[in-house]
């Protein structure tokens, strides 16, 4: 999925207008991409325009209690994983990298 910022927002700094993003994960229904500066953080769905809704088919995804949806690659669908990687620990930082590195190197194509 590649999405895109609709407007610039004092409240997320760290994302540009118009810029395109591709999602590496959906937690709770908001989108988790690589910021500006390169990190994985969470963003509201809402900011931002769907521009190609095509996601990798290794994808998990569950839905919550409430209905909610999770989505993400095997690896990062384990408990704790990001967790781990803001940690720094290295299998969790070596992971998750390769497979970020595949999927932009793949929605790009």
């Amino acid at each position: 999925m590649i999405i895109r910022l609709r407007r610039k927002s004092r409240r997320y700094p760290d994302l540009t207008a118009g810029q395109r993003y591709v999602v590496i994960g959906i937690e709770a229904d908001d989108y988790r991409i690589l910021n500006d500066h390169g990190r994985p953080y969470l963003y509201p769905a809402r900011l931002f325009e769907i521009i190609d809704t095509r996601e990798p088919a290794n994808w998990i995804t569950e839905l919550g209690d409430d209905g909610e949806r999770y989505a993400y690659p095997p690896p990062f669908n384990n408990p704790g994983f990001f967790e781990d990687f803001f940690d720094d620990r290295p299998k969790s930082v070596t992971t998750f990298w390769r497979l970020v590195n595949q999927r932009l190197a793949t929605a790009a194509a």
